[in-house]
């Protein structure tokens, strides 16, 4: 449905959903203490680690670190997108949900909408039913091993050699032309003349994650070219979002242990016929971070099958660069390199199930991966080339989240130096070698006074009504390290009702700063929480204390310079006047 979902809407939802009885209607809860606690539901776990709390609204697992509210529970829990993440529990609801735009535009992009989906459809229905009567193009697809079950399962078909079979078909008016048009499945050149986008080709369906047909890849039978024709991006189809397959896995697997990607939709077929139902394919591009979000929301390994040559090494660097800041705990993102003349497809029929699940558990880790590409041009014998390999990784590895893998592969980097972990930043160019490294410096530096900010912060986050009784002014006039977060904090709170710590963090989400308000709504304020208004109160007031005594000094020295303005003179008078009545 096209327009964005409002604000106060998504508010109002998260309102009238207890997330409690959301997540227990999928996964079983228990009671402990104040929470409620189960097995987590995105990882394998024997002893419960994952909680949610009904005064938050929000649900965390301190064993993998899944959290969020109860849109992002049915997102990560049913594999479905936002938008429809909220029309499911607007559903349960019985809510509309609404978008941005006029009713009656909004009647229409929908009503568009589900006709593009029916057409694309009922085009996918007829290629399949056009391969019947083309005898080369079954014995072309039996040739490659496929069976009739497994044709049908993918819905593959066929598309005769004639330049308006579809146009003819389907295009039986302006407005049917321009929705083919609109779906990539016309093309029109420069004389305005219309045609088939595909002719003579085998048709491989590309389904969404329900199964929708939105766009297709065609394998020309012959030596024409090029061998794979695929569908322009459109309004439903974007490649970078989109994997082949997918839709398939899942039908068959509950529970996914493992997705393997590999490069063609042939690879994909045959691998599923041969009994390996949880291969995928990233549409001809290199796999993108959507795609391995994608990926790790369906299963916590994944493994990228590639050619062993120059070309399959890059391109899995490439997703390995893109899946760095995803790989959290509990995430793993493993490689396999074919031999020359090898795919999946072809190794498959010849080898077997058996054989080939044997190279995937041989599959080369990350961490192994990483290390190998980065020292093939360094000799590990020379100090000196030492020092590239630690200038090459820690920027890579300062890309992880933070995480128990962080860790671990900053310790197997210190080993291959031969040299302790606290020592790596010797190997690392002074200057910071990127943004996070700086910011990780100034933080450091400014060790003495995060932790009255971290608390005032996470009070604000977890117990956002609090927030009323604090004065209202620009919290970033408080001139200490965090005083923007903060304001940011109230001002979200402040805009509209009251929210629960999950909707405060679903209206923060498109923030910066939004993953260091996931931190801190998980941080222990069990020390503090019989006391929570008081700490708040008395937190800020030194953090007031601690901003009016910076400013103080300030002024003291530029006096001392004699640099102060006559306001700045003012202001100082005012400030020892101040703390001669404090004294």
């Amino acid at each position: 449905m096209a327009g964005t979902i409002p604000r106060d809407f998504i508010d109002d939802l998260l309102a009238r959903t207890d997330i409690v009885e959301l997540v227990n209607s999928r996964v079983k809860l228990k009671k402990t203490g104040k929470n409620y606690s189960a097995c987590c539901p995105f990882h394998s776990e024997k002893t419960p680690s994952f909680s949610v709390s009904p005064q938050k609204q929000f649900y965390y697992c301190f064993g993998c670190g899944a959290k969020g509210d109860a849109i992002k529970f049915v997102e990560e829990f049913d594999r479905v997108g936002f938008a429809e993440a909220v029309e499911e529990l607007a559903a349960m609801h019985g809510m509309e949900v609404p978008r941005e735009q006029g009713p009656q535009r909004n009647a229409q992009a929908q009503e568009r909408r589900e006709d593009t989906y029916a057409l694309m459809q009922d085009i996918q229905r007829y290629y399949y039913q056009n391969l019947k009567s083309h005898p080369g193009a079954v014995d072309y697809l039996k040739g490659r091993g496929l069976t009739g079950d497994i044709v049908k399962q993918f819905g593959i078909g066929f598309v005769p050699d004639e330049w308006d079979s579809v146009l003819k078909q389907f295009g039986n008016s302006f407005e049917r032309q321009q929705l083919l048009m609109d779906t990539g499945m016309l093309v029109q050149n420069d004389k305005g003349r219309r045609y088939d986008r595909f002719r003579d080709r085998i048709m491989f369906p590309i389904r969404d994650r329900r199964g929708r047909t939105i766009a297709f890849g065609g394998r020309v039978l012959g030596d024409g070219t090029p061998k794979y024709l695929n569908s322009p991006e459109t309004r439903i189809y974007h490649k970078g979002s989109e994997l082949y397959g997918l839709y398939e896995a899942r039908q068959a697997n509950r529970d996914l242990a493992r997705l393997v990607v590999v490069e063609g939709y042939m690879d994909v077929v045959a691998l599923y016929q041969a009994g390996i139902t949880y291969a995928v394919a990233s549409l001809g591009t290199s796999t993108t971070s959507d795609q391995l979000e994608l990926l790790f929301r369906s299963t916590p390994e994944v493994i990228c099958c590639y050619d062993g040559d120059r070309a399959g090494r890059e391109a899995a660097w490439r997703a390995m660069e893109n899946a760095l800041p995803l790989l959290r705990d509990g995430r793993t993102l493993k490689f396999i390199f074919l031999a020359d003349g090898e795919d999946p497809d072809s190794m498959v029929r010849k080898e077997g199930k058996d054989a080939f699940e044997a190279q995937l558990a041989k599959a080369q880790p990350l961490s192994q991966f990483l290390f190998q590409e980065l020292e093939k041009s360094i000799d590990m014998a020379s100090p000196d080339s030492r020092s590239r390999l630690a200038e090459k990784a820690v920027p890579l590895l300062e890309r992880l989240p933070d995480s128990v893998y962080r860790v671990m592969l900053r310790e197997q980097l210190a080993k291959r130096l031969g040299v302790a972990e606290e020592q790596l930043e010797r190997f690392v160019a002074k200057a910071p070698a990127n943004a996070q490294a700086a910011a990780t410096k100034q933080k450091k530096g400014n060790a003495g006074r995060p932790p009255l900010m971290r608390l005032t912060i996470a009070i604000l986050v977890q117990h956002p009504a609090l927030a009323t009784e604090l004065p209202e002014m620009d919290f970033r006039e408080l001139r200490l390290p965090g005083a923007e977060v903060m304001d940011e904090v109230v001002r979200a709170i402040r805009n509209g009702s009251v929210p629960t710590t999950g909707q405060l963090l679903r209206r923060l989400e498109n923030s910066q700063n939004a993953p260091i308000y996931n931190k801190l709504a998980e941080l222990d304020l069990s020390a503090v929480e019989d006391n929570l208004a008081p700490e708040l109160f008395g937190a800020f007031e030194r953090l007031l204390n601690e901003s009016l005594e910076i400013r103080y000094q300030e002024l003291v020295a530029k006096q001392d310079r004699k640099q102060a303005t006559e306001e700045e003179i003012q202001e100082l008078m005012a400030l020892i006047s101040a703390k001669a009545g404090t004294d």
